[in-house]
């Protein structure tokens, strides 16, 4: 049987059917559904309905790539939206999932056991998704038009939702490095440079998650001791692309008497990713996690497909994939496979040459944990940070993120619980190639010798899957007055309780942190000292937009201004009195924030610093400070920035919000925030188009906001914020309504209790069945 034809069987053995599912869909205002069933089917299906009202295009485009199917119905050409892998292209994005596909990696993880695999729930809710997702196309026209009459969404199995799944595991694997595990090929007669160090290991500080250009977070929560109520509370500000597959979506899940949850799942999830209960409350940051590593193989001289193990000869594993095009022939490309991982040729920018002596495999753990979703469904069910630290240590199922969470007794955690490969230092010492001695201190990223058997990671007696570290060597945080991060590694959660003794494939000790990190701790660790917090403090906090980079760095701007620019009195003026914050109000802030993108790119390209009191470890929230304006990048890039916005015709004080904004619906709304670059938390990352006005639109930042505490009676105080709004088709009423919110700095008061939500004006009702 051809490989298409066995996965379309396989395929046929996970039909989602809906007969005898039902849920009630209770939806209050800006679109949140409260989703009932009396089992996790029914739940599963009362989500999957939910989500293709709001989200049928962005879903079906998402089955599209999981299943290997993009260049026949969109062309090989065209481009993925980088939601679920890396790939440039179509073309490669259906070699690399149709060759998943056709192996039958999900199937396998499926049919594992628990804990290795998912437990019944999980698949009975994807299951149910799936059956949801169905009954809401048979029984609705889609309206929005970026899919309205297309061929290609279509029905859905559970295995489709598992795929989906899964490709958000290898996310930072394999899926990361997509281009260069299809592009692999053997090498002809010609000789190869080898592999570059310096190169190679800035590529693998990008190519980490906590690198990523398009994710990344804030959170913290705050013990009982420093609360007004003794009772914990927490800040969770996930920063995420505001368009395509991996956006945000609310929702409230409930079995009664077994299950009741809130907050947000990515689309596609079938469960609440970060939220809170009655008694807890959770959120994620991108971890410094390094959750990859490669493998140098020694080949056979005779035969670049045959590598040694042990002085043993091994062939490399075919896996020859077809790809059906629209409006032309098919493609045939094969993929190198080793008993480590696909042969890649590249990491990220930086090649990786495969030559008549040398190849590298990449070796990613995540490829055997479809266990997100266990997590996530642990979390709902947990009644305290303790009882999520033990679903922690069960299911060990997250993939590149950190967990902050807090718990109405008024206890905190802080956890870089993820499945990372079992690279010690020790084994990193031992086995490291030349590239890897270069490349595993500069970015955790390990390359070993994989002509050596001894070279594997062992295996964790505490860990589910061989590999992997287990639970008792990840670093904890626990009840500290306040656990934070902002995507550095987990050294500073807390700075007077710094966490130390981890490997460094985890994340490094005693180095700089970045601005963001430096001003949330300065922040978190006032309010915890100031005390008496409450969830109105953490919505202040929230939308305070200060610009660290600023309060650093605006001073020493406007006080050398003059001598860089004398005939631009105006922008000295606008530096000196801008507040220092990214709201839309402020005055100066576009001027400092174009200068500072030049300035700092600058600095870094001639080599010289961007600070003249170096960084300290003895005194890392503080260090390095005071702005290096001997640099002749300072002069360069302040003079570049004015002479931009004049261009431009936008005034050097003119509102933020004037010139940073998206169009919703025709209507222009004003966006607050910042880059990492300016170390803000309200974290906006824009698209600059001078000719349009300035910032015109929002690549990724701020998504999923929660404000979460207790005060004694059985509902949690919770306030939410989805900034980009439910959905993405422009003709629904949920289109652009929070992110209207968003502009004003306002929130939704959560409705988690039966009579909340009852009481609301806007609930409608409905219910759905198979």
């Amino acid at each position: 049987m051809a490989p298409a034809a066995a996965a379309a069987d396989r395929d046929a053995g996970y039909r989602a059917s809906g007969d005898g599912l039902s849920a009630v869909v209770r939806y209050t205002e800006y679109g949140v559904p409260h989703i009932v069933a009396k089992d996790y089917a029914g739940l599963g299906f009362g989500t999957g309905w939910a989500q293709a009202a709001d989200q049928v295009c962005v879903l079906a485009d998402g089955f599209l790539t999981v299943r290997g199917e993009r260049s026949r119905y969109l062309g090989a050409a065209g481009a993925p939206d980088g939601s679920l892998s890396s790939a440039r292209t179509n073309l490669a994005s259906d070699l690399y999932f149709r060759g998943v596909r056709e192996a039958g990696t999900v199937e396998r993880l499926l049919a594992a056991p628990a804990p290795a695999g998912p437990g019944r729930e999980v698949r009975e809710l994807m299951r149910g998704w799936a059956a949801g997702y169905n009954a809401w196309l048979k029984r609705n026209k889609v309206t929005d038009p970026a899919c309205a009459g297309a061929g290609w969404v279509r029905p859905v199995t559970a295995l489709d939702v598992a795929r989906r799944h899964f490709a958000l595991a290898v996310l930072a694997g394999e899926g990361g490095a997509v281009d260069a595990v299809t592009d692999a090929r053997p090498p002809g007669a010609a000789s190869v440079a080898p592999a570059d160090p310096d190169r190679t290991a800035k590529a693998a500080r990008a190519l980490t998650p906590a690198g990523s250009t398009d994710m990344g977070s804030n959170a913290v929560a705050f013990s009982g001791a420093t609360t007004r109520t003794g009772r914990g509370l927490l800040l969770g500000n996930p920063h995420y692309p505001w368009h395509g597959g991996r956006r945000f979506w609310q929702v409230q899940q409930t079995i009664p008497g077994v299950l009741n949850t809130s907050g947000a799942t990515l689309l596609g999830g079938v469960v609440v990713t970060i939220g809170f209960t009655e008694k807890v409350a959770w959120s994620h940051t991108v971890a410094t996690g390094v959750p990859f590593s490669l493998r140098q193989l020694t080949l056979d001289p005779a035969d670049p497909t045959v590598y040694l193990v042990d002085g043993r000869p091994e062939r490399m594993t075919r896996r020859t994939v077809t790809v059906p095009v629209k409006d032309g022939a098919p493609v045939t490309r094969t993929q190198w496979w080793t008993r480590y991982g696909p042969v890649v040729t590249a990491l990220g920018s930086a090649p990786l040459p495969w030559s008549a002596a040398a190849a590298y495999a990449l070796s990613d753990p995540n490829t055997g944990n479809l266990r997100l979703p266990d997590t996530g469904l642990g979390f709902a069910r947990a009644r305290s940070t303790a009882g999520m630290l033990a679903v922690l240590r069960r299911v060990q199922g997250l993939p590149w993120v950190n967990t902050i969470a807090a718990d109405a007794a008024g206890h905190t955690l802080f956890t870089q619980s993820q499945v990372l490969p079992r690279i010690t230092d020790e084994l990193a010492e031992r086995c490291s190639t030349p590239l890897g001695r270069v490349v595993y201190p500069a970015s955790g990223l390990a390359v070993l010798d994989g002509s050596r058997a001894a070279c594997s990671p062992g295996s964790d007696p505490d860990a589910v899957q061989p590999g992997v570290f287990g639970p008792s060597r990840m670093p904890v945080l626990r009840d500290a007055p306040y656990a934070a991060n902002s995507n550095d590694s987990a050294w500073l959660a807390n700075a007077d309780r710094p966490l130390t003794g981890y490997e460094r494939v985890f994340g490094t000790v005693a180095t700089e942190r970045s601005l963001r990190t430096r001003g949330g701790i300065e922040d978190v660790s006032a309010l915890a000292a100031r005390g008496g917090l409450t969830v109105a403090d953490l919505q202040r906090h929230q939308f305070a937009n200060r610009a660290t980079a600023g309060t650093l760095a605006a001073a020493d701007a406007a006080k050398a201004c003059p001598a860089v620019l004398p005939d631009a009195p105006e922008a000295c003026a606008v530096l000196g009195r801008w507040d220092r914050t990214m709201r839309t109000s402020s005055r100066g802030a576009l001027l400092f924030d174009r200068f500072w993108r030049r300035f700092a790119a600058g600095t870094a390209s001639a080599g010289a610093p961007v600070w003249r009191v170096p960084f300290s470890a003895a005194d890392p929230v503080r260090t390095p400070h005071t702005l290096n304006t001997a640099s002749p990048a300072f002069g360069k890039a302040l003079g570049d920035a004015v002479a931009e916005l004049r261009a431009a015709g936008i005034p050097l004080d003119a509102p933020l919000g004037d010139h940073q904004y998206v169009v919703r619906g025709g209507k222009r709304i004003p966006v607050p925030g910042g880059t990492e670059a300016l170390g803000v938390w309200n974290m906006t990352v824009p698209v600059w188009n001078a000719g349009a006005g300035g910032y015109t639109e929002v690549r990724h930042g701020t998504s999923h906001v929660q404000a979460v505490g207790w005060n004694g009676g059985r509902c949690p105080v919770a306030r939410t914020l989805l900034t980009y709004s439910q959905s993405s088709n422009p003709l629904s009423p949920h289109y652009r309504d929070q992110t209207e919110l968003y502009a004003a700095g306002r929130w939704v008061t959560a409705r988690f209790c039966e009579r909340d939500i009852l009481a609301d004006p806007h609930l409608r009702v409905v219910r759905v069945h198979g």
